[in-house]
């Protein structure tokens, strides 16, 4: 069945009050953050592929999100980059709508336009996008969370307001769409630190399943810090041989300490001169961000 431009499987099934759990990639999703909780929740709770878009030409790029080849048995196989759509069915609370949106090249508004479509006819109750972003944050400190929760969640949580305003995606216009037809959103952002370039930040992972466990009264288990810990144990080894790279931790402790004490960030110490040449060097290497695949 289509809906917009996406081909769902049927029979579709019935869900109760679903609320969609949404990624975006590539644009908020540093260190694959949103993306692995949802693959994490999406197994816990058995979801399954119910659609994608029939015709993802018609929004990519193909030359920018590349297709990919693999071996799978004898055969060889071609994948190409989509958007897809997941569900699964709970017995107790709502069931979920699983979203992994990949940002469009072209046809923007459409794009936009056709996941209403599918939030409309699944009856979505609630919307909510996580993700990551790169900060001046430290690893040495509890990562920050950002976004818009019900207010018992931000504080019990520690997730402050988010102020920034400046580009964004396309996508977003999902979000306030979804508010005029009367779904309730939700976002929350984890800020991880910049000089980490981690392809996957496990320790972000956790941090949004610790958050999402905590909403959707979920299973504390299902949030693993070990791995993450181990990354960000060889970060710091890799920090003690860098004194440029240490004197930058330092400084970023010295901020995020003073921030946790204040109600704003708007008197935060500017960052040393050098400390900013050196986060300027890190966003060109960075380039255009992560292959998002």
């Amino acid at each position: 069945m289509d809906i917009g431009g996406f081909q769902v499987d049927e029979p579709i099934p019935e869900l109760t009050e679903p609320h969609a759990i949404v990624s975006l990639r590539p644009w908020v999703d540093v260190g694959r953050v949103g993306r692995h909780a949802l693959i994490r929740l999406e197994r816990h709770l058995g979801a399954q592929e119910v659609g994608r878009l029939s015709k993802p030409g018609r929004w990519y790029d193909f030359t920018r999100y590349r297709p990919r080849i693999m071996n799978v048995g004898v055969e060889r196989r071609v994948t190409i980059p989509n958007t897809t759509v997941l569900c699964a069915k709970r017995e107790d609370g709502p069931d979920f709508l699983f979203l992994h949106l990949l940002e469009p090249h072209a046809y923007g508004e459409d794009y936009v336009d056709s996941v209403l479509e599918l939030l409309k006819h699944f009856d979505v109750k609630r919307y909510t996008q996580v993700g990551g972003v790169s900060d001046a944050v430290p690893h040495t400190r509890p990562l920050l969370v950002t976004g818009a929760v019900p207010e018992e969640h931000g504080k019990r949580l520690g997730i402050r307001r988010s102020s920034y305003q400046g580009p964004t995606s396309i996508v977003y216009m999902v979000t306030q769409e979804a508010q005029r037809m009367g779904i309730e959103t939700m976002n929350f952002l984890v800020h991880l630190p910049h000089y980490a370039q981690l392809d996957e930040d496990y320790s972000g992972v956790s941090r949004l399943l610790e958050i999402m466990c905590d909403v959707y009264s979920l299973p504390s288990r299902l949030v693993e810090s070990e791995r993450g810990q181990r990354q960000y144990r060889q970060v710091e080894t890799a920090v003690a041989r860098n004194p440029q790279a240490k004197k930058l931790v330092q400084q970023l402790e010295s901020n995020y300490d003073e921030a946790r004490t204040r109600e704003s960030n708007e008197d935060a110490a500017p960052l040393a001169p050098e400390v900013a040449r050196f986060l300027e060097e890190m966003d060109r290497r960075m380039g255009e961000g992560p292959d998002p695949s």
